[in-house]
Formats: C-alpha cells, structure tokens, sequence
C-alpha cells in the first residue's frame, strides 16, 4: 500500500491483545508499512512525543487510556496525524461519536483486511494532501507554528462548520480565511470579504442584508448585500469585535435560521453561506464587558484558528522578504533583485508590531527608494523607522477618533450625558456604551 517503498509510511499501531497486535503487525509489514507496536495508550504517547509516525492505529477498548482519550491527546500534540480506531465491540454510537470529534476511521473486529486496506490509503492520501499546496500558495511559510495553524485550515475546510480567526492586526486573517475558501466544496462560488469596523451600523446592516429600493433615504435601487452575493460561497467578516450589538442580534437569527431579511423589506430569503469571520480583539474580553453577545461567539467560534505575530515566526521574515521584493519590483518596472546581508539581518531581527502588513509596508519603501539592484542597510532603516508607529488601520483609526470625539463633547457639556447624546444624534443607551467602550466616565468633565 505505500507508495515510496524506501520510505514506507510508519504506522503506531495501538493494542491490549498481544496477539492481535503480532498478527496486525506481521499484516501490515508484510503490506510495506514501518510499524512501531504498543500495548497502551500511554506508551503510545511517549511514541508519539519522541518518533515521527505518518497515522495512528489503535484499539478503542483499552484499559487506563482508552482510543477516544488517546486520540484527543494525540490531536493536542500532533493534529497532523490520522487515528483510526478499532473495536470488538464496535456500534453505531461508537463509530459517530468518534468521527464526530475527529476521528478519521473506524472498523470492526476482526478487521477485514480490503476494509483495513481501503481505509489506510485514504488516510495517508488525506495526510499527504494535507501539506501546504495550491490551496494556501499566497501564504508564504516554513515556519511550523504556521504550518501547524494551516493544517489545521485543510482538515476543517471541508467540513460545514464557522470558523473564527483570531491575531493581531497585520498577520494575514482574510489570506487564511480565502485559502480556507479555496480548499473547501464552496471554492467554485464566491468569497465575499467586508470589515465590520469600517462601516457605520445602518450601512452595515445595508451591505449585511441588502435592502429594498426607497427603504432610506438615497436608496433609489435596490441592493442584494453581501450574504445573497456570497451564496453558495464564504462571507468573511474581518472585525467581526467592532459590530454593533443590534447587528449581531439580526446577524445570529441570519446563521440559526439561515434565512436574511433585506432592509425595508417584509420578506425573508433563504441563504447558502459559510461564514468565516475574524478578529484582533478579545472576544472573551468583550463577552464580559456586555460588548458582544455570548450566543453569537459561540456559533461564530465553533473551530478558533490563532495567526502567530510575525515576531513568533522569524525563519519566515527573509522568505517573505524575498517574495514581496520580487513582487514590488516587478509591479514597479525596476530591477531590484536582493537585500544587502546587513540589511536582510536587520529585518529577521526587528520586532515587527505591524506583522506582516508593516513588512510589505517596508519593502515597499525600500524598492521605491534605491538607486541599486542590492538594498542597502540604510533605507531598511530609514523604512523601518518610518513604520514603527504603524499607519493604523480603519478601524484603529475609527477608534482613536471616536474616543477623541466623545472627550470633546463630554467636556462641551460638562458631563452630561443626555446632552452629549443629543448633539451626537444617540441615544442615553448608545452614549453610556460609547463611553465605557472608551473608558470614560461623565463625573470625570463635572
């Protein structure tokens, strides 16, 4: 069954029968499988700590650590490996509770040896897809936290769940959310992006669900929004912590009951989206602040994937270097081909606040600014020193206005709320929100 015959796939195979673990052994290297044999989950662990295995055969009925328990420690450590359990005592319930929760396979015994073959193959073909590939190609990385996070994507891709993307600003969430898009059964349909922080809440709510022609004020046409223009494929709502709290109420009766609701109108339509939305916030954070709502997190948040800064994945600064040089040059007509060495050690040591964004932001400076085809250690940093304090995005920029604006009109009126909601056009409720959002406090203007 293996495909490179020097170097066969390794197999940890996983019983409490001696015998059955002999027979299952001698079976499968006489397939041309490696196989390493333990009697208990435990030992499997160590294994699996230590050596480097391509799947995971094991037995479900074990004492101490049983098939379902090892599979969840070995997806703590290793997500990258498919476990295939088996059972004498196999039922139905067992084998959907255990594809459930992630479990490639799951046979009877005794295993009939074509099933076994069959479900081996596919294992390792899903493994091996599983690699970095043309689905992820924009995501340029070596770096295994990184690979990790993107295995993880493929595993979950095609499967019909919401996924939330989390990380500071500038680590790349909308690439990893249209790769995820790519390596899904939706690939051939849309994928629709909007930033829930850049738009004010009736115009969010317009572009969300779309609205009838004459439903407000300049709506001379109709509009379809973006969950009919995402159907059949994925919304990304980047900033999905900036949405206002009626949004989420209307957005988390859009996903229950998958259905929207254009503005103005009286009419529901169906919809067909996959929802993928993304944040640099602390969700729990604002949970507890009363700022998003518990419900909606936990729909949102059914599979979490974390972007490491670009700090945490250094080996990936010169890659990436190289690759957004060679892009800039060629967009920009020059012939600009390399970093200096200095140069090139200055940026895989600097602390990037801005990740990735503030790296294109450098590079691009640089390519710009030189006269030669090797950038010099100089405009690296002059580059550098330009984006430390990084330009902010929308919604940062959003953000540090609007606490700006409040501490003007708090101190216009003296720190009296209801005023200061009548000259912003709010109302009391909106204010006090506002306001703790901002961490000001009316007595403070008195």
């Amino acid at each position: 069954m293996s495909d490179n015959a020097k170097q066969p796939s390794h197999i940890l195979l996983v019983d409490d029968d001696q015998s059955l673990l002999r027979l299952m052994t001698i079976r499968l290297q006489s397939e041309g499988f490696q196989v390493t044999a333990v009697e208990d989950g435990q030992a499997a662990l160590k294994k699996i700590n230590t050596g480097t295995f391509d799947l995971v055969l094991s037995d479900l009925r074990m004492p101490g650590l049983d098939g379902l328990s090892l599979f969840e420690e070995i997806m703590a450590i290793r997500s990258d490996i498919p476990v295939i359990l088996m059972t004498a005592h196999g039922t139905i319930s067992d084998a959907v509770e255990a594809t459930q929760r992630g479990v490639f396979g799951f046979l009877t015994k005794p295993v009939d040896h074509d099933k076994l073959r069959e479900l081996l193959g596919k294992a390792l073909q899903h493994s091996k897809a599983a690699e970095p590939g043309e689905w992820c190609k924009e995501i340029i990385t070596r770096s295994p936290e990184m690979l990790h996070v993107l295995d993880q994507a493929y595993r979950i891709a095609k499967r019909e769940v919401s996924v939330l993307v989390t990380g500071a600003s500038g680590t790349g969430k909308e690439l990893l959310a249209n790769a995820i898009h790519r390596a899904s059964d939706r690939a051939g349909y849309p994928f629709v992006a909007i930033n829930c922080g850049a738009l004010p809440e009736n115009l969010l709510e317009s572009e969300l669900f779309g609205h009838v022609k004459g439903a407000f004020t300049g709506a001379v046409t109709a509009n379809q929004g973006l969950f009919r223009e995402a159907h059949g494929g994925t919304l990304f709502l980047d900033e999905i912590g900036d949405m206002p709290m009626t949004l989420q109420v209307k957005l988390l009766r859009a996903l229950q009951e998958r259905q929207i609701r254009p503005v103005g109108s009286s009419k529901s339509v169906d919809i067909d989206v996959r929802v993928i939305s993304a944040t640099h916030k602390d969700l729990h954070k604002e949970m507890e602040e009363g700022s998003f709502r518990e419900d909606l997190f936990y729909r949102l948040n059914v599979v979490n994937l974390k972007l490491p800064a670009l700090k945490q994945r250094s080996e990936d600064i010169p890659l990436l270097a190289r690759s957004l040089l060679k892009q800039s040059a060629e967009r920009h007509g020059v012939k600009v081909t390399q970093f200096s060495e200095d140069a090139m050690q200055l940026l895989v040591k600097s602390d990037w606040p801005g990740n990735v964004r503030q790296l294109v932001n450098v590079v691009e400076q640089c390519v710009a600014l030189t006269q030669t085809p090797v950038v010099p250690l100089h405009l690296v940093e002059q580059a550098l020193s330009a984006t430390r304090q990084s330009w902010p995005t929308l919604t940062e920029a959003r953000d540090a206005f609007e606490q700006k604006y409040l501490f003007k009109l708090l101190k216009m009126t003296d720190g009296n709320v209801t005023r200061a909601a009548e000259l912003a056009g709010r109302n009391r409720t909106d204010m006090h929100k506002l306001m703790k959002k901002h961490n000001l406090d009316a007595g403070d203007f008195r």
